[in-house]
């Protein structure tokens, strides 16, 4: 048995590094691979993580608590952070016509589930019970399946309660199964509320269809026939038309060449130019019909080459910065930006990651390639450098009291790193911060945050969890979380439909966005072959993940202390 000493001692001293170690390896992998079984078709993900700490917890398989707090802390900030730099390039695009429309009906369901949770507060729990209202928080965050919130309790709890802090985990883990499955069920019941046909929803996609006019880039061959153009520069015309477009070749006595802003047109001139669909009407209407043209005639070969964008230095700079066509010669006619193809307009900033289209002589689209740096492998490396130092900053700005003379009201190391990351996303190029980072990346990055802190809040819940579930307000949790799911939906959804008349596959995402619910996104995408469910999703996601990190502080401190 001595000799069986040191395996006892792995699983039983708590102190030891190795033995914290084996615990998060245990929870996290058993946590992960239970969360992939599908029951109807729907898995709880990584969140089974949570439910693995808290058996872990209740079996005494746990570490010291400052341990815990560190890993779910530092957990929580690696996790928002990259969820910030993510959705910040979107941020605020997503605040068009339509998306005020989509997130104020998001605001709306976040208030009303706030509301939702007071109102069972009142109704089925002793108000005098000072942890009452910290697990109906609890409660609220597990009903809408939002793990990032309940980290922002939990570390507002921890400014009010210090080492008292309800548990609310429990509370959580009660009520988010019921939430996975509320969701999708009040996106089915709004289905037959509003007696809406999936066939003819996708018929109403497929008729509206199309990118945004102002930036998907029309390609277009023109012929010169407006006299007021002959002797005209390139330049003359363009400042005429006050149109954004790119001439990439000029034909010209039977000879191709790629014009520059002092290139000369003359009647019958043969143009290549492409523009945003926004503005190739008028083009056409002022230069002449379209055409179609033989381009194998031409002085020098010329070749049409898409280049990677990633040396830093060009980070932030705009094409019109950049004199592609004066300084090497070539044209650049479009930009392949997270999968979307954006016309080249002068104004328009490049970013480390960006694919440009370049058109000119060979020679000359080497030396650009050269220039923007054109290399996959630098892209591998994840800049590391900016996202600790957003962390920096983010701690920093989580910490300042955002009313003077109030010091537990601050967004503490949930809100500040977030607000900081999806600042850093959008405008991190400005003071030269490299944000780019492959999606394989910051899913790795924001994962492994999220399962460090879903393992600690667990493990440290387990203790008394079982307690609180059988002999507690557990079922209580359960009903007042499916509540808190399905009222504000079966409301902001027909609102949405009957009001605003909005697509149903919009509405489903919408509402799987602001649930940040990515099972109900699937439910949501499985019935719908358009990517109207992606979309509705993608425009509220970024102000609902932000809503309910912020209100999860804010009803802590206003109301729990």
């Amino acid at each position: 048995m001595e000799s069986l000493q040191w395996l006892t001692n792995l699983f039983t001293n708590t102190e030891s590094v190795a033995h914290i170690a084996l615990l998060y390896a245990v929870v996290i992998a058993v946590g992960v691979y239970l969360g992939k079984i599908k029951i109807c078709g729907i898995s709880l993900g990584v969140t089974f993580v949570l439910f693995a700490g808290i058996v872990a917890g209740h079996f005494g398989f746990t570490a010291p608590t400052d341990i815990l707090t560190f890993i779910q802390d530092f957990g929580l900030i690696l996790f928002v952070f990259m969820i910030g730099l993510q959705v910040g390039p979107g941020f605020f695009e997503s605040f068009g016509t339509v998306g005020i429309k989509l997130n104020g009906l998001a605001a709306t369901a976040i208030l009303l589930n706030i509301l939702v949770m007071f109102a069972c507060y009142f109704i089925f729990f002793n108000t005098s019970d000072s942890t009452a209202l910290p697990m109906m928080v609890g409660t609220l965050y597990g009903a809408v399946t939002n793990t990032p919130g309940l980290g922002a309790a939990n570390e507002a709890l921890g400014s009010v309660y210090g080492d008292q802090a309800p548990q609310i985990a429990s509370a959580y883990a009660c009520a988010y199964p019921l939430g996975v499955l509320g969701i999708i069920g009040a996106i089915i019941l709004i289905r037959y509320i509003c007696k809406v046909k999936l066939d003819k929803e996708e018929e109403a996609l497929t008729a509206q269809e199309g990118a945004k006019a102002t930036q998907k880039p029309h390609h277009m061959h023109l012929e010169v026939t407006n006299k007021y153009l002959e002797g005209k520069t390139l330049l003359q015309v363009h400042d005429f038309l006050n149109r954004d477009f790119v001439c990439s070749r000029i034909l010209h006595d039977g000879h191709v060449s790629i014009p520059n802003r002092n290139t000369v047109f003359h009647l019958g001139d043969q143009l290549y130019i492409v523009s945003s669909e926004a503005d190739y009407e008028a083009i056409v209407a002022f230069i002449g019909p379209v055409i179609e043209v033989d381009w194998a005639q031409q002085d020098q070969p010329l070749v049409s080459k898409r280049i990677l964008v990633t040396n830093p230095s060009i980070n932030g700079k705009s094409f019109g910065q950049m004199h592609f066509s004066s300084v090497y010669g070539v044209n650049v006619t479009r930009v392949t930006r997270h999968g979307m193809d954006i016309f080249a307009s002068p104004s328009l900033p490049l970013q480390v990651g960006d694919r440009i289209m370049v058109v000119g002589p060979e020679d000359a689209v080497e030396r650009v390639a050269s220039k923007m740096g054109n290399s996959i492998k630098r892209l591998d490396a994840p800049n590391i450098a900016t996202i600790f130092v957003g962390i920096f900053v983010g701690i920093i700005f989580g910490s300042l009291p955002f009313i003077p003379g109030m010091p537990l009201m601050k967004l503490g190391i949930a809100g500040g790193p977030l607000i900081i990351a999806i600042l850093i996303g959008r405008y991190g190029y400005k003071v030269k911060l490299v944000t780019y980072t492959t999606t394989s990346a910051n899913m790795m990055l924001r994962e492994i945050g999220l399962v460090l802190f879903l393992a600690s809040v667990g493990i440290k819940a387990g203790a008394g969890f079982f307690e609180t579930v059988m002999q507690g307000d557990g079922l209580l949790y359960v009903l007042t979380g499916f509540l808190i799911t399905v009222i504000p939906i079966l409301i902001v959804g027909p609102i949405a439909r009957m009001r605003f008349k909005f697509n149903y596959f919009t509405i489903a995402g919408m509402i799987s966005g602001t649930y940040t619910d990515p099972p109900a996104l699937a439910y949501s995408n499985s019935i719908c072959s358009k990517e109207a469910p992606a979309v509705g999703y993608s425009t509220v996601y970024p102000l609902s993940m932000f809503l309910r990190i912020l209100t999860a502080q804010l009803i802590v401190l206003f109301f729990c202390q």
